[in-house]
């Protein structure tokens, strides 16, 4: 999935890259020495035609092999100060700007945390990764070496111009002669590497994504022989950033033989008036040997333009891009009550009706959708008691999981409300109302760590063992290091079972007091699914539940079933009574009808 956005009209990359000041503010003055260090080193190296000049016109021509020396020993000295400023300013900027560059990828991961689950899914992981490591490296290039030098070359330009002008101003105004075609380059050339520099910034995190689904799909492509295909999509995409890559080549090769040709056509023809003028005595040699050393100092400030521009209009588009993902609307930690127009119950009901979880007129739709297109979940009322599990069922393409993902809110309720034990949970802080309620879900998402780490995800060490009993995860114990044993990258190490029940032990490990459980057993075999079962009665018995279930076996865990029908609660009751008096539910558990073991309504 692409996440490539059009370039920003009227964009300035100026204004762009000011928006960096708030990361950078802490390291100012250190920055600042340092580019102060570098204007003094570049203008100490301006000093030396100077030196030239005097000896040229005075030792040299006057024999005076002494102060020839003493002329030799003030270049040297020149020299090692020019290059021992350089390095200071180097050693300046160096700890400074990784300490940026951490801080900056710190938060974007912070901000990834908290934007809500539909940015996820409308966003590919690999331009998220690409923004947080080949941008934020760009940016960390650019500030440590384009922004000061940019600076630099400028002072060191207008420095050089004048001493040239001072020293001969006809000679000096040709070697102005170009300036004003450099100019019209330079804007011409920033207007088009913008867009170029944007599109193969866009097609790295296109690269990315596939590379990493790749590597997470190994099984998929060895088993369906697609790895050839894979290797095709990954050639064309390759092709694509190659050719673009080419067009900025291209683009810094024009620009950078119009900096270079005309500056040295400018210099030549200064040496050739220069020559002129010494030969009919109107310019001394050292004047001519200053003017042309000075000239040729300027040559690196003059030619490194181009380069100098590309790096920042690549560091503006990084700026662009790492604010694209910092500037959307994280989840919000408190949020008021809703009316109750949305449904709220009576504040003069008894206690025990505002208990439990309770869905009053819930209605969603997500956030992307079309505003005609009709509701995912419409008109949703259920109430599950205190201590009460209930079996959520329904064919493929209900809405079971959506439900589900609405009690943590992972996702926003369009309309009406949810409420647990009569708090309305837009009314509570995110991490108090995830403290309450815990989720496991029927594809089960391992990290890369340990088992332990896996289940206990902060909880106390001593619930571990409890929560493996509990999920039948007794298998752990005989892993090569137990539970401290390291899953691998999604826990593809493990079977889709052991995954599971990790999963349902990292649910229980907490012993919340809302358990919603998205069809936790369909990877389990028969005798592994009644263990499980009977040990999540227990469990049950203490907690309020909702269980997206399939299977029959799944449903009788619960006290109760919600048949949910088009979005809609249709039917509500136990089991036996379900299938004795509702045709669709009957259909659903004889296993000849679309039950399904996923869910297509996202």
């Amino acid at each position: 999935m692409s996440t490539t956005h059009a370039p920003t009209k009227d964009r300035s990359a100026a204004r762009t890259l000011l928006r960096l000041w708030p990361y950078v503010r802490p390291a100012r003055a250190r920055l600042f020495t340092a580019a102060f260090v570098a204007v003094l080193a570049s203008c100490t190296g301006l000093v030396i035609p100077l030196v030239l000049k005097w000896l040229v016109d005075g030792p040299v021509a006057d024999g005076d092999t002494a102060a020839v020396w003493l002329g030799a020993l003030y270049l040297l000295l020149l020299g090692l100060a020019e290059a021992l400023l350089f390095g200071l300013r180097r050693w300046l900027v160096a700890r400074p700007l990784s300490h940026v560059e951490a801080e900056m990828r710190a938060g974007l991961y912070r901000r990834l945390q908290r934007l809500p689950v539909a940015f996820h899914d409308r966003w590919a992981s690999g331009q998220l990764l690409s923004r947080a490591t080949t941008d934020l490296m760009l940016l960390r290039m650019f500030l440590a070496f384009p922004l000061t030098f940019l600076l630099v070359n400028a002072v060191t330009i207008l420095v050089g111009v004048i001493i040239m002008l001072l020293q001969d101003w006809a000679l000096g105004l040709v070697i102005l002669g170009p300036a004003i075609p450099v100019v019209v380059t330079c804007v011409i050339f920033e207007k088009r590497y913008h867009h170029v520099a944007r599109l193969a910034q866009d097609q790295v995190g296109d690269l990315t994504t596939v590379v990493e689904e790749s590597v997470l799909g190994i099984r998929i492509i060895k088993g369906f022989g697609r790895h050839r295909s894979q290797a095709r999509a990954f050639r064309d995409l390759t092709a694509k950033l190659r050719g673009t890559e080419l067009r900025k080549a291209r683009l810094l090769a024009t620009i950078w033989g119009v900096i270079t040709t005309l500056p040295e056509v400018a210099i030549g023809a200064a040496l050739v008036l220069g020559c002129v003028q010494v030969a009919d005595g109107e310019l001394s040699a050292g004047t001519l040997v200053a003017f042309l050393s000075t000239a040729l100092a300027l040559r690196w400030p003059v030619e490194s333009i181009g380069f100098l521009l590309a790096m920042s209009q690549e560091a503006a588009t990084a700026t662009e891009r790492y604010f694209e993902a910092m500037d959307e609307t994280p989840e919000q930690e408190d949020a008021p009550h809703r009316g109750a127009g949305n449904g709220a119950t009576s504040p003069h009901a008894p206690a025990a009706d505002n208990e439990g979880l309770q869905f009053h007129n819930v209605r969603f739709r997500y956030p992307d959708a079309p505003e005609d297109s009709p509701p995912i979940l419409d008109l949703i009322d259920l109430h599950i008691r205190p201590g009460e599990s209930m079996a959520l069922v329904g064919a493929t393409g209900s809405g079971k999981t959506t439900l589900t993902a609405l009690v943590p809110r992972l996702h926003e309720l369009t309309a009406g409300r949810i409420t647990l034990d009569g708090e309305d949970i837009t009314a509570m802080p995110r991490e108090e109302l995830r403290s309450m309620v815990a989720v496991a879900f029927e594809d089960p998402t391992l990290f890369s760590t340990s088992v332990a780490d896996n289940v206990l995800m902060g909880q106390d060490e001593q619930e571990l063992d409890r929560a493996l009993s509990v999920a039948q995860a007794d298998f752990v114990h005989a892993l090569p290091q137990g539970a401290d044993t390291q899953v691998g990258e999604q826990g593809l190490s493990l079977s889709g079972g052991q995954r599971q029940r990790i999963a349902l032990a990292r649910a229980v490990v907490g012993r919340p007091r809302f358990l919603v459980l998205d069809d936790p057993l369909s990877a389990l075999d028969v005798h592994t699914e009644a263990a499980v079962e009977a040990a999540l009665r227990d469990v049950l018995a203490d907690t309020t539940a909702l269980i997206v279930a399939h299977r029959p076996s799944t449903v009788q865990l619960a006290d109760r079933v919600a048949l949910l029908s088009e979005g809609r609660i249709t039917a509500v009751g136990t089991h036996h009574e379900l299938l004795r008096s509702n045709a669709e539910y009957a259909h659903l558990m004889s296993g000849s009808g679309d039950s399904g073991e996923g869910e297509d309504a996202r």
